[in-house]
């Protein structure tokens, strides 16, 4: 058998897994990054992510994310990106984070107070807020400065209230979530993650989206749609009923 031919047949056995995802009392939806700059048209960002956005429906099934979290006691953490004005004194960068900067996207003052957050970049869409707001069943976890949540608190806080599933959705899909995804899944955490529930940059030979939902099938334990993941919480409901 010539290499050809190997690569030919390796194609046709290499069948990836079905890991499963059973959600109980120890699942928490994580949404990263539900912010205007992302998810509004007047967002710095939206030319780079607006299609993908708008494709996936990702501002509705976000919010769709939240009322289920609502509906069925599961608690959600949202992992914010913020930058401060000292983290503008930074001595190097990549690429994204270099952009970042120079577009002042999720720019604030200080830590210290919210002076100028209500409406700018930062801040979360409107449909959001009546979720956020709801202190007893979302958890606003410090920011993290690059993609991934190594330098916030997200991991101390799912630890602390006893979680080891994640849904996983937001913005955007091949760097904040992406990197969401992996460092959880190197703490321990079984992953989910809701492929319309985010959406990524778009830019001539470049596609986040394609890149993004290729590597949650490859890594998560399940990757659902929205639609799929309140199906599934209706029948859990439903067998919790009967």
């Amino acid at each position: 058998m010539n290499s050809t031919e190997k690569a030919k047949q390796g194609k046709e056995t290499a069948q990836l897994p079905v890991s499963g995802f059973e959600i109980d009392r120890h699942t928490a939806i994580v949404i990263v990054d539900p912010q205007k700059d992302f998810l509004s048209p007047d967002g710095v960002a939206w030319g780079a992510v607006g299609e993908s956005v708008i494709e996936n429906n990702a501002i509705g099934n976000i919010e769709t994310l939240f009322r289920l979290g609502a509906e069925n006691g599961i608690h959600v953490f949202v992992s914010p990106h913020y930058y401060y004005e000292h983290d503008h004194g930074w001595q190097f960068e990549g690429t994204l984070e270099k952009l970042m900067h120079n577009i002042n996207m999720f720019d604030r003052g200080d830590q210290l107070n919210v002076e100028g957050f209500e409406g700018s970049g930062a801040d979360w869409l409107e449909r959001y807020k009546p979720y956020i707001n709801d202190k007893e069943r979302v958890t606003v976890v410090s920011p993290h400065k690059v993609f991934g949540p190594e330098n916030n608190d997200l991991v101390l806080q799912l630890r602390k209230q006893k979680i080891d599933k994640v849904i996983l959705a937001g913005m955007s899909g091949n760097l904040c979530v992406e990197s969401h995804m992996r460092e959880l899944l190197e703490c321990g955490f079984e992953v989910a993650v809701v492929g319309d529930a985010t959406g990524s940059a778009k830019l001539p030979n470049l596609d986040g989206d394609q890149a993004a939902q290729t590597n949650f099938v490859m890594m998560a334990s399940e990757v659902y749609t929205t639609s799929q993941l309140e199906i599934v919480l209706e029948s859990r409901k439903i067998l919790a009923e009967e």
